[in-house]
């Protein structure tokens, strides 16, 4: 018989509202649907002050507990402090049975209680992701939370045999739990003409990529694949500026497509759902992935996709998308032209494939790891 899970903590003292990317769509979507599935469950997030005002601001005191700890994004030895002690010190005071690490890490130490941690992607082990400060504490906080927990969660198979490879794991101490289909389109998107005019689009048909600004995510062969495209193409790169964007600006101005792309930090999330609903094609050029959110978003509404032919892609995308080789500029042109060349016969078929994803499906996985961790806690 599984054991009874009746007290949970979310660890999410990793969340910048708005700016936390992949993992904040990870818990904005799991949580309310674990709550919904799970009603006889507590469930408590611990986060960031912003993060916490932000929750509740977004009414998820309604089937959450929500705990704001000392510390926020950017204060990392504040953030990190309080989740090595405070997360299993308030944990153990609240009786909670379970502790989730929604992104990668989670305390040393917690004495009594289960632990589960998602790691959704070890890449930043074998390619330059953060800064080398954040990439060793990163390394050394990881390993460690992965090697002590109770349960293992990863986003799809690749990433599970990935991280197995990297870090020496047993594959048989995961979950594999495949994500629903990122973030759904719940807003009112901004009207065409005044996207146009935003963001510099005239009439041309529209090439869409949704990343942070990080070089794993490869923007600069979208850069360099530029000009082989069809006059009458423009690539927009949205995401969270980092300093990989400087050498994208650089390389544009190089190669001199700056009437080609555009480069965008973080916008407005009706101007994200306009840009998804006018573009012709998104285009995720991305060297490694955990899972590909963006794929499912754009898949979910229809969007044609030209993507990279990696493992994790071709298990979330199936045989939809238009898949190049990540390293080839001119492989890339070539899928992206036929993508927003396609007439809408892809359409109906990339819906019924992110359909197949449900974060219903998610939350009823996610929860099956926590049984599984609490069962091996008790013995």
């Amino acid at each position: 018989m599984a054991a009874r899970v009746r007290h949970v903590a979310l660890d999410a003292l990793w969340l910048d509202p708005g700016r936390s990317g992949g993992p904040e769509t990870y818990l904005r979507q799991l949580a309310p649907a674990l709550a919904a599935a799970f009603p006889q469950t507590r469930f408590t997030v611990m986060t960031t002050r912003r993060g916490a005002e932000a929750l509740r601001g977004d009414g998820w005191e309604d089937f959450a507990s929500v705990t704001a700890l000392p510390a926020d994004e950017g204060q990392r030895v504040r953030r990190t402090l309080a989740e090595q002690a405070l997360v299993p010190a308030l944990a153990a005071v609240r009786r909670v049975d379970v502790v989730h690490g929604l992104a990668s890490t989670a305390p040393m130490v917690l004495p009594g209680l289960a632990s589960v941690v998602t790691l959704h992607d070890t890449t930043f082990f074998r390619m330059a992701t953060f800064n080398r400060v954040t990439t060793w504490g990163m390394k050394a906080i990881v390993a460690r939370a992965a090697r002590r927990a109770d349960a293992l969660i990863a986003d799809s198979g690749a990433a599970r045999d990935d991280t197995c490879a990297t870090l020496g794991l047993d594959p048989a101490r995961f979950t594999v739990v495949p994500l629903g289909p990122g973030r759904p389109p719940d807003v009112e998107p901004t009207g065409e003409a005044e996207l146009r005019e935003r963001y510099r689009l005239d009439g041309r048909r529209l090439v869409l990529c949704v990343a942070a600004k990080r070089p794993h995510k490869n923007q600069e062969l979208l850069v360099r694949a530029a000009g082989a495209l069809p006059g009458d193409v423009a690539i927009v790169l949205v995401g969270h500026p980092e300093p990989y964007e400087e050498r994208l600006r650089a390389l544009i101005g190089e190669l001199g497509v700056g009437d080609r792309v555009r480069l965008e930090g973080y916008v407005p999330d009706a101007d994200l759902e306009g840009l998804w609903r006018l573009a012709r094609c998104a285009a995720f050029p991305t060297l490694a992935e955990g899972f590909g959110l963006p794929v499912l978003e754009a898949m979910l509404r229809g969007r044609a996709v030209a993507c990279s032919d990696i493992p994790v892609l071709r298990e979330v995308g199936g045989d939809v998308p238009f898949y190049f080789d990540p390293r080839d500029p001119g492989a890339a042109a070539q899928a992206i032209t036929a993508a927003t060349g396609d007439g809408g016969e892809r359409t109906e078929a990339a819906r019924r494939r992110a359909a197949t994803f449900s974060w219903q499906r998610a939350a009823e996985g996610t929860f099956a790891a926590y049984e599984r961790a609490l069962a091996a806690r008790r013995g």
